[in-house]
Protein backbone atom coordinates (compact mmCIF):
# COMPACT_ATOMS: atom_id res chain seq x y z
CA UNK A 1 0.00 0.00 0.00
CA UNK A 2 1.43 3.36 -1.03
CA UNK A 3 1.97 6.13 1.49
CA UNK A 4 -0.72 8.31 -0.09
CA UNK A 5 -3.30 5.52 -0.04
CA UNK A 6 -2.41 4.64 3.55
CA UNK A 7 -2.65 8.27 4.65
CA UNK A 8 -6.04 8.65 2.94
CA UNK A 9 -7.40 5.62 4.76
CA UNK A 10 -5.98 6.83 8.07
CA UNK A 11 -7.48 10.29 7.56
CA UNK A 12 -10.93 8.86 6.83
CA UNK A 13 -10.67 6.68 9.93
CA UNK A 14 -9.54 9.52 12.20
CA UNK A 15 -12.31 11.81 10.95
CA UNK A 16 -14.97 9.12 11.33
CA UNK A 17 -13.82 8.36 14.88
CA UNK A 18 -13.99 12.03 15.84
CA UNK A 19 -17.45 12.44 14.31
CA UNK A 20 -18.74 9.36 16.15
CA UNK A 21 -17.33 10.62 19.46
CA UNK A 22 -18.96 14.04 19.05
CA UNK A 23 -22.26 12.87 17.58
CA UNK A 24 -25.33 13.38 19.80
CA UNK A 25 -26.59 9.87 19.03
CA UNK A 26 -23.32 8.17 18.14
CA UNK A 27 -24.21 7.85 14.45
CA UNK A 28 -22.58 9.42 11.40
CA UNK A 29 -23.32 9.48 7.70
CA UNK A 30 -20.79 8.50 5.05
CA UNK A 31 -21.44 11.86 3.37
CA UNK A 32 -20.43 13.75 6.52
CA UNK A 33 -17.28 11.64 6.82
CA UNK A 34 -16.33 12.25 3.20
CA UNK A 35 -16.87 15.99 3.50
CA UNK A 36 -14.86 16.26 6.72
CA UNK A 37 -12.03 14.10 5.34
CA UNK A 38 -12.00 15.90 1.99
CA UNK A 39 -12.46 12.72 -0.07
CA UNK A 40 -15.05 11.37 -2.44
CA UNK A 41 -17.43 8.53 -1.66
CA UNK A 42 -15.55 6.10 -3.97
CA UNK A 43 -12.43 6.47 -1.81
CA UNK A 44 -14.35 5.64 1.36
CA UNK A 45 -16.02 2.58 -0.14
CA UNK A 46 -12.76 1.41 -1.70
CA UNK A 47 -11.06 1.35 1.71
CA UNK A 48 -13.94 0.19 3.92
CA UNK A 49 -16.50 -1.47 1.67
CA UNK A 50 -19.61 0.13 3.18
CA UNK A 51 -20.77 2.09 6.21
CA UNK A 52 -20.74 -0.97 8.46
CA UNK A 53 -17.16 -1.68 7.41
CA UNK A 54 -16.20 1.88 8.26
CA UNK A 55 -17.89 1.78 11.67
CA UNK A 56 -16.31 -1.58 12.46
CA UNK A 57 -12.91 -0.08 11.64
CA UNK A 58 -13.72 2.90 13.91
CA UNK A 59 -14.51 0.54 16.78
CA UNK A 60 -11.28 -1.42 16.31
CA UNK A 61 -9.32 1.82 15.98
CA UNK A 62 -10.71 3.28 19.19
CA UNK A 63 -10.56 0.06 21.17
CA UNK A 64 -6.95 -0.56 20.14
CA UNK A 65 -5.70 1.82 22.82
CA UNK A 66 -7.66 -0.10 25.46
CA UNK A 67 -6.33 -3.44 24.26
CA UNK A 68 -2.78 -2.12 24.20
CA UNK A 69 -2.87 -1.79 27.99
CA UNK A 70 -4.22 -5.33 28.32
CA UNK A 71 -1.62 -6.81 25.98
CA UNK A 72 1.25 -5.10 27.78
CA UNK A 73 -0.03 -6.08 31.24
CA UNK A 74 2.05 -8.77 32.86
CA UNK A 75 -0.11 -11.33 34.66
CA UNK A 76 0.01 -10.92 38.42
CA UNK A 77 0.33 -13.72 40.94
CA UNK A 78 -3.37 -13.41 41.77
CA UNK A 79 -5.61 -13.95 38.70
CA UNK A 80 -8.67 -12.97 40.73
CA UNK A 81 -7.29 -9.48 41.27
CA UNK A 82 -6.34 -9.29 37.59
CA UNK A 83 -9.94 -10.15 36.70
CA UNK A 84 -11.32 -7.55 39.11
CA UNK A 85 -9.03 -4.94 37.54
CA UNK A 86 -10.03 -6.10 34.06
CA UNK A 87 -13.72 -5.57 34.86
CA UNK A 88 -13.04 -2.08 36.22
CA UNK A 89 -10.93 -0.99 33.23
CA UNK A 90 -13.65 -2.29 30.89
CA UNK A 91 -16.31 -0.20 32.62
CA UNK A 92 -14.01 2.81 32.77
CA UNK A 93 -13.37 2.56 29.02
CA UNK A 94 -17.13 2.51 28.37
CA UNK A 95 -17.72 5.59 30.52
CA UNK A 96 -14.93 7.52 28.80
CA UNK A 97 -16.05 6.48 25.30
CA UNK A 98 -19.87 6.15 25.47
CA UNK A 99 -20.63 6.51 21.75
CA UNK A 100 -17.85 4.17 20.72
CA UNK A 101 -18.92 1.61 23.32
CA UNK A 102 -22.58 1.69 22.27
CA UNK A 103 -21.48 1.30 18.66
CA UNK A 104 -19.24 -1.61 19.52
CA UNK A 105 -22.12 -3.50 21.13
CA UNK A 106 -24.83 -2.45 18.71
CA UNK A 107 -27.05 -5.23 17.26
CA UNK A 108 -26.60 -3.48 13.91
CA UNK A 109 -22.98 -4.65 13.84
CA UNK A 110 -23.51 -8.01 12.15
CA UNK A 111 -19.84 -8.97 12.39
CA UNK A 112 -18.27 -8.76 15.89
CA UNK A 113 -15.32 -6.35 15.84
CA UNK A 114 -11.93 -8.03 16.11
CA UNK A 115 -11.23 -6.00 19.24
CA UNK A 116 -14.20 -7.54 21.05
CA UNK A 117 -13.09 -11.05 20.17
CA UNK A 118 -9.56 -10.39 21.38
CA UNK A 119 -10.85 -8.93 24.63
CA UNK A 120 -12.86 -12.11 25.20
CA UNK A 121 -9.78 -14.26 24.56
CA UNK A 122 -7.77 -12.27 27.12
CA UNK A 123 -10.55 -12.71 29.69
CA UNK A 124 -10.69 -16.46 29.06
CA UNK A 125 -6.91 -16.76 29.43
CA UNK A 126 -7.06 -15.07 32.86
CA UNK A 127 -9.85 -17.43 33.91
CA UNK A 128 -7.78 -20.43 32.85
CA UNK A 129 -5.03 -19.22 35.17
CA UNK A 130 -7.59 -19.06 37.97
CA UNK A 131 -8.72 -22.60 37.12
CA UNK A 132 -5.13 -23.87 37.29
CA UNK A 133 -4.97 -22.51 40.85
CA UNK A 134 -8.23 -24.22 41.82
CA UNK A 135 -10.10 -20.92 42.19
CA UNK A 136 -12.85 -21.43 39.61
CA UNK A 137 -16.22 -23.10 40.21
CA UNK A 138 -16.94 -23.85 36.54
CA UNK A 139 -15.29 -24.11 33.13
CA UNK A 140 -13.30 -21.01 32.07
CA UNK A 141 -15.21 -20.71 28.79
CA UNK A 142 -18.59 -20.57 30.54
CA UNK A 143 -17.23 -18.25 33.23
CA UNK A 144 -15.96 -15.90 30.50
CA UNK A 145 -19.41 -15.76 28.92
CA UNK A 146 -21.01 -14.96 32.27
CA UNK A 147 -18.51 -12.25 33.20
CA UNK A 148 -18.42 -10.62 29.77
CA UNK A 149 -22.20 -10.51 29.39
CA UNK A 150 -22.60 -8.96 32.86
CA UNK A 151 -19.76 -6.48 32.35
CA UNK A 152 -21.08 -5.37 28.97
CA UNK A 153 -24.64 -5.21 30.31
CA UNK A 154 -23.88 -2.93 33.25
CA UNK A 155 -21.56 -0.78 31.12
CA UNK A 156 -24.25 -0.29 28.47
CA UNK A 157 -26.78 0.72 31.12
CA UNK A 158 -24.34 3.24 32.61
CA UNK A 159 -23.62 4.91 29.26
CA UNK A 160 -27.12 4.61 27.75
CA UNK A 161 -29.23 5.58 30.79
CA UNK A 162 -27.01 7.64 33.07
CA UNK A 163 -29.94 9.46 34.67
CA UNK A 164 -31.46 6.15 35.79
CA UNK A 165 -28.33 4.22 36.74
CA UNK A 166 -26.74 6.79 39.03
CA UNK A 167 -25.14 4.65 41.75
CA UNK A 168 -21.37 4.96 41.40
CA UNK A 169 -20.88 1.59 43.11
CA UNK A 170 -23.21 -0.30 40.75
CA UNK A 171 -20.51 -1.78 38.52
CA UNK A 172 -18.44 -2.94 41.48
CA UNK A 173 -21.47 -4.49 43.19
CA UNK A 174 -22.44 -6.44 40.08
CA UNK A 175 -18.80 -7.44 39.55
CA UNK A 176 -18.59 -8.89 43.05
CA UNK A 177 -21.94 -10.66 42.72
CA UNK A 178 -20.93 -12.34 39.46
CA UNK A 179 -17.48 -13.21 40.77
CA UNK A 180 -19.04 -14.82 43.85
CA UNK A 181 -20.85 -17.23 41.53
CA UNK A 182 -17.83 -17.89 39.31
CA UNK A 183 -15.02 -18.21 41.89
CA UNK A 184 -14.68 -20.50 44.89
CA UNK A 185 -15.40 -19.00 48.34
CA UNK A 186 -11.73 -19.39 49.29
CA UNK A 187 -10.68 -17.37 46.24
CA UNK A 188 -13.10 -14.56 47.11
CA UNK A 189 -11.68 -14.20 50.62
CA UNK A 190 -13.08 -14.77 54.10
CA UNK A 191 -15.00 -11.51 54.09
CA UNK A 192 -17.39 -12.93 51.49
CA UNK A 193 -18.44 -15.83 53.72
CA UNK A 194 -20.81 -14.88 56.52
CA UNK A 195 -21.54 -16.90 59.67
CA UNK A 196 -24.99 -17.72 58.28
CA UNK A 197 -23.40 -19.04 55.07
CA UNK A 198 -21.04 -21.24 57.07
CA UNK A 199 -23.90 -22.61 59.20
CA UNK A 200 -26.03 -23.30 56.13
CA UNK A 201 -23.14 -25.10 54.49
CA UNK A 202 -22.62 -27.31 57.55
CA UNK A 203 -26.30 -28.22 57.59
CA UNK A 204 -26.34 -29.27 53.94
CA UNK A 205 -23.23 -31.26 53.12
CA UNK A 206 -24.82 -32.87 50.09
CA UNK A 207 -25.50 -29.48 48.48
CA UNK A 208 -21.94 -28.46 49.30
CA UNK A 209 -20.57 -31.54 47.53
CA UNK A 210 -22.61 -30.68 44.44
CA UNK A 211 -20.99 -27.26 44.36
CA UNK A 212 -17.48 -28.60 44.94
CA UNK A 213 -17.65 -31.11 42.08
CA UNK A 214 -17.69 -28.59 39.18
CA UNK A 215 -14.85 -26.62 40.78
CA UNK A 216 -12.76 -29.76 41.26
CA UNK A 217 -13.40 -30.88 37.68
CA UNK A 218 -12.48 -27.43 36.37
CA UNK A 219 -9.22 -27.44 38.35
CA UNK A 220 -8.24 -30.91 37.15
CA UNK A 221 -9.11 -30.14 33.52
CA UNK A 222 -6.98 -26.98 33.59
CA UNK A 223 -4.00 -28.84 35.08
CA UNK A 224 -4.25 -31.65 32.54
CA UNK A 225 -4.39 -29.19 29.64
CA UNK A 226 -1.35 -27.36 30.95
CA UNK A 227 0.61 -30.58 31.59
CA UNK A 228 -0.73 -33.51 29.55
CA UNK A 229 -0.18 -36.93 31.11
CA UNK A 230 1.94 -39.41 29.09
CA UNK A 231 0.00 -42.22 30.81
CA UNK A 232 -3.00 -41.61 28.55
CA UNK A 233 -3.37 -42.16 24.82
CA UNK A 234 -4.64 -39.16 22.81
CA UNK A 235 -8.07 -40.78 22.69
CA UNK A 236 -8.15 -41.33 26.45
CA UNK A 237 -7.03 -37.75 27.08
CA UNK A 238 -9.77 -36.43 24.80
CA UNK A 239 -12.41 -38.58 26.52
CA UNK A 240 -11.25 -37.54 29.99
CA UNK A 241 -11.28 -33.89 28.92
CA UNK A 242 -14.84 -34.26 27.63
CA UNK A 243 -15.99 -35.81 30.91
CA UNK A 244 -14.31 -33.11 32.98
CA UNK A 245 -15.83 -30.37 30.81
CA UNK A 246 -19.29 -31.85 31.39
CA UNK A 247 -18.74 -31.90 35.14
CA UNK A 248 -17.33 -28.36 35.05
CA UNK A 249 -20.54 -27.06 33.47
CA UNK A 250 -22.89 -28.98 35.75
CA UNK A 251 -25.48 -26.78 37.45
CA UNK A 252 -26.13 -27.80 41.08
CA UNK A 253 -29.77 -28.82 41.53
Amino acid sequence: MSTSVSSTKARILEVAAELVANSPDGDVSTRAVCEAAGVGAPALYRHFGDKEGLLSAVVDHGYEKYLTTKRSRRPGTDPIQDLRDGWDTHTDFALRNPNLYRLMNSPAMRTPPAAALESHRILTADLRRAAEQGKLRLAPELAAQMIMSANVGVSLMLVSRPTTFTDETLSRRIRDAVHAVVFTPEAMGPETTSADDAEAGAEDEEAGAEEVLPATATHLAALLRRTPRPDFTPGESALLGEWLDRLSNTTPE
